[in-house]
């Protein structure tokens, strides 16, 4: 295990809480900037250093405190704006629960914040004085809110913060109420205690090998779990300095991002695995000169599947720039844990190995060499630390399986929450699991994975995988397929889901695209079929291609398969173009698609692929934006 005194001599690390953690650092360095704040662009960036944040979360404290009582519930409703960070604070100082959403804005529906503040009955909302204003103005913005005391953090006296008295805090009170993404069902609160909270700063400081002199870059949304634990808190937790920018700043131009790594000499900064395929896309070899990446020590990536190709081609066109193959950090977690589980090793070539596809898909783990027409490439996502267990489990048996054995992935660990709120049976379900041997509690992740070679490999989604005509895959192997077969598919733009609402289970495939590209959308119909044909041996019997932007997502970017199957049979996707196997067939005929032979498609998928442009540097595509959930509530 990590000497975690060795990292941050001479000081030693706050063991108490998070809130003590900030105190103590507005102490010991008080002129220390905590977090920057920068468009990405201009050289107008905010400060805050840690003692200007003790002192106006205290502030935040005592004005909530004037109406509510500790141990209430408060929603977080801020654009992106540095003063998140203020509220969150102010919101645990004042004893209460922080509930991170985000702000309610014009033309969209405001049914996800209603349920949020319905579900964990909040009283009250902070945010910032603009968007206070702003709800007032809207009828239906204003009826999302209703319920609520609607609190302007950044208007605020400050000077209010002498009037903060400090209470004790117990480390299994709950902190936060961290509503999952929603990516299997409807979004659930996961209950975080202060001690959740410290447990996975901790890890996140093992792993990461974080210490005082560490800077990081996140651009991902604080009402996420990547972005408030590893954007706000880890850093606090440690002392870093941490540069925060919105979203919607690096997906209008990705070289935002590295550009501000460049500027800050960041040390750490990462995000999903999108993120980095759309600088791949996107940065131009010109662009590419004004970036300097050799500070960039960890460059994490996690919350959606790590794919090998992206990593090899982002180390091809950035080690210009001084970006290290070694930077690259895989990791697995999940709001249920708080966020990390395992990652790593640190300075450490990302761990990539080639096993046989096909066997996968029966859940066998058999290596292959990388140039066997079965291999699958596949990204190690780091190991554990020495306090929890992680689990490969026979989700039927509950029998814990060895090595080279795909299961469900089981976690126990001091960062695992203590369950979703006011739910007792899921609850009692996903995080009270128990062995048949009798170890546990156990969270039950819902994912699919194996050890091997002391990494753990993520193999998919329990309830997502695709069984058509005794076929087993994996959908986001099929959806990587798809989105390489034509030009006019971008990265993260297609779900693979089966539905057996008929008289048999059929693959349906929805993409994305642009609907400017194309007049004739059948030979991407006939790619995306002659492609998964060929690959994975198993024709879709639907393709349907849909709007860009508009599949469902969760708030981190992840395709709601579930909520595309329901899309599907309710006729309610915004269609541009669709096949359908079963509108070709005749009484008493099989479909079409059945009556190709798999050696006719495939020479087919050759003949198709002759003209397909590949990945090159700088090539112009449609952006695919992961965190679809990310723009729209950005947008206004």
């Amino acid at each position: 295990m990590l000497d975690l005194k060795g990292l941050f001599a001479p000081h030693p690390l706050p063991t108490g809480n998070i809130m003590e953690a900030l105190r103590y650092w507005a102490n010991v360095a008080p002129n220390k900037v905590a977090f920057y704040y920068t468009d990405g662009e201009t050289d107008s960036d905010q400060s805050l250093t840690y003692a200007e944040l003790d002192h106006a979360a205290r502030a935040v404290a005592v004005r909530i405190l004037e109406n509510h009582k500790p141990g209430e519930r408060g929603l977080l409703l801020y654009p992106p704006t540095m003063e998140f960070v203020i509220g969150f604070f102010g919101c645990l100082y004042a004893g209460c629960v922080a509930v991170p959403a985000y702000p309610p804005r014009r033309s969209r529906k405001g049914a996800r914040i209603q349920g949020i503040a319905q579900d964990c009955r909040a009283q009250f909302a902070l945010t910032t004085n603009d968007t206070v204003a702003q709800i007032l103005k809207d009828e239906g913005m204003k009826a999302e809110t209703e319920s609520m005391r609607l609190i302007g953090t950044d208007s605020v006296d400050r000077s209010m913060a002498i009037q903060y008295h400090e209470m004790p805090v117990n480390p299994e009170s709950l902190a936060v109420l961290q509503y999952t993404s929603g990516s299997t069902g409807q979004p659930k609160g996961v209950m975080l205690t202060h001690d959740n909270l410290l447990k996975n700063c901790e890890m996140i400081a093992q792993l990461f090998q974080n210490n005082h002199e560490k800077r990081g870059v996140s651009w991902l949304p604080m009402y996420h779990d990547m972005g408030l634990v590893g954007g706000v808190l880890s850093p606090v937790y440690m002392s870093a300095t941490m540069t925060l920018m919105s979203p919607m700043s690096f997906m209008q131009r990705p070289i935002r991002w590295l550009k501000t790594i460049s500027k800050y000499k960041a040390t750490t900064s990462g995000g999903p695995n999108f993120a980095y395929q759309l600088c791949i896309d996107k940065v131009t070899e010109e662009e590419l000169s004004e970036l300097d990446l050799s500070s960039w020590e960890v460059a994490f990536n996690g919350a959606e599947p790590v794919r090998a190709s992206t990593l090899e081609m982002f180390t091809q066109k950035f080690s210009k720039c001084g970006f290290s193959n070694r930077s690259h950090f895989p990791c697995y977690g999940m709001a249920e844990t708080t966020l990390i589980v395992t990652g790593g090793p640190f300075q450490h070539p990302p761990v990539i190995r080639t096993f046989d596809s096909r066997k996968l898909d029966a859940r066998i783990v058999t290596p292959v060499a990388p140039d066997s027409p079965e291999a699958r490439g596949m990204v190690g996502c780091g190991r554990a630390t020495d306090n929890e267990k992680v689990l490969i489990v026979d989700s039927e048996t509950k029998k814990s399986l060895g090595d080279e054995l795909i299961g469900e992935i089981w976690v126990q660990s001091p960062s695992v929450g203590r369950g979703y709120w006011e739910k007792e049976e899921l609850t009692k379900e996903s995080f009270q699991a128990m062995t048949a041997d009798g170890q546990g509690p156990f969270l039950r992740t819902g994912d699919l994975g194996f050890w091997s070679q002391n990494q753990l490999y993520v193999a998919g989604r329990v309830k997502d995988l695709i069984i058509v005509r005794g076929v087993n895959r994996y959908p986001q192997d099929i959806e990587e397929t798809v989105e390489q077969c034509h030009e006019s598919i971008s990265s993260s733009a297609a779900a693979a889901f089966a539905d057996d609402s008929g008289p048999r289970e059929r693959l349906i495939i929805a993409v994305e695209v642009q609907r400017s590209l194309e007049a004739d959308w059948g030979p991407v119909v006939q790619a995306i079929r002659r492609a998964v044909t060929q690959v994975h041996e198993l024709p879709p019997d639907g393709v349907v291609l849909v709007r860009h932007g508009s599949l469902p997502r969760t708030s981190s970017g992840k395709i709601q398969r579930h909520a595309c199957l329901r899309g599907f049979r309710e006729n309610s996707f915004r269609v541009i173009h669709q096949w359908l196997s079963w509108e070709e067939e005749l009484p008493g005929q099989a479909p079409m698609i059945a009556a190709a032979t798999v050696d006719d498609l495939k020479s087919g998928f050759q003949r198709n692929t002759g003209t397909k442009k590949t990945h090159s540097l700088g090539l112009e595509r449609p952006i695919g934006f992961g965190l679809q959930g990310i723009l729209a509530s950005m947008r206004d």
